[in-house]
């Protein structure tokens, strides 16, 4: 082959291994968004009954966890849609930037949170205890439930990561808040409440503030948790024949597909020849990547090509 841009032949071109849909979630999304929309309602009016922040503060948060299901459930349908001309690779990027927006407007929840909890304790109201405990009981149930319909789909996908891990989170927060309803009835602490509220606030930050980076980052392109650029390199140039790699770039079309693209240098034209099948099987079980692209070049092509500097995108 002669110097070339990024367009090649497609002899030299392996084009293989996309790795199916993911798994529906649809009923867990049905489901899980339809009981805590009901329980967002129950909670904000309990809340008000007994003026109770803690109970106002968690509905508030888990109308933004049903928002987030929403946008998780849209994006998970989306994601199952084939490819267009114009949207090549489908709409995969939806799951992302839903795990993306469920994470901001978490964090959003948070602020709302913490401020209305800290004017609670320059301020102590008096809190209906019974009632507290009763609703927040009733968050364990339903949140907790909804969470383990999307556990089996955590490990392997952001988009569903994120809805587990706000449905757990809200789970606990619910057990949080009924220590504190039986604490300040046995008390008479007001504190008890807002300082509650804060916590309820910490929890959400640190269960959120995972899922913002890792979806943060494949919204930019970095390469997916779990996949060592390193290990994916060390594999390609130890391959027969090959004796440069470069321009390889690791990347997540979605929060469950993967993809990545390389130029393989041969110290011979033919050694390439008809190598690239079992190259992409095996770097779809070893790497779990299952949407790959490989060019393949000769010595003297590799020295004329324009992306083989490792500062050049």
């Amino acid at each position: 082959m002669s110097g070339h841009d990024h367009a090649h032949d497609h002899q030299h071109h392996g084009h293989h291994g996309h790795q199916h849909g993911p798994v529906s979630y649809g009923r867990a999304f049905a489901i899980g968004t339809l009981l805590n929309a009901g329980f967002v309602a129950a909670e904000f009016g309990f809340g008000l009954a007994a003026n109770s922040v803690v109970l106002m503060a968690d509905a508030a948060h888990n109308l933004g966890d049903v928002l987030g299901l929403l946008m998780a459930w849209w994006a998970a349908w989306l994601t199952r849609r084939p490819p267009t001309p114009r949207r090549t690779y489908g709409w995969g990027r939806s799951s992302i930037m839903a795990a993306l927006a469920n994470s901001v407007v978490l964090l959003v929840s948070v602020g709302a949170i913490a401020v209305e909890a800290v004017q609670r304790l320059i301020h102590p109201q008096p809190v209906g205890e019974l009632t507290v405990i009763w609703v927040a009981a009733a968050g364990i149930v339903i949140n907790g439930g909804t969470a383990l319909m999307f556990m089996r789909g955590r490990a392997n996908d952001l988009n569903i990561r994120a809805a587990f891990l706000h449905m757990a989170g809200d789970a606990g927060v619910s057990a949080g808040v009924v220590v504190a309803g039986i604490l300040i009835g046995l008390t008479g602490w007001l504190w008890l409440d807002p300082v509650a509220s804060l916590a309820v606030a910490g929890i959400i930050l640190a269960t959120t503030w995972g899922v913002l980076r890792d979806s943060t980052d494949l919204a930019l392109d970095a390469v997916p948790g779990g996949i060592e650029h390193e290990a994916v390199e060390s594999y390609l140039r130890g391959l027969p024949g090959v004796v440069e790699v470069h321009d390889l770039h690791i990347w997540g079309l979605s929060t469950t597909d993967t993809a990545l693209t390389a130029h393989l240098v041969y110290a011979r034209d033919e050694d390439g020849r008809g190598a690239l099948g079992g190259i992409e099987a095996e770097i779809r079980s070893r790497f779990r990547i299952g949407h790959s692209t490989f060019q393949v070049e000769t010595v003297a092509d590799a020295a004329a090509c324009r992306l083989r500097p490792e500062n050049v995108v």
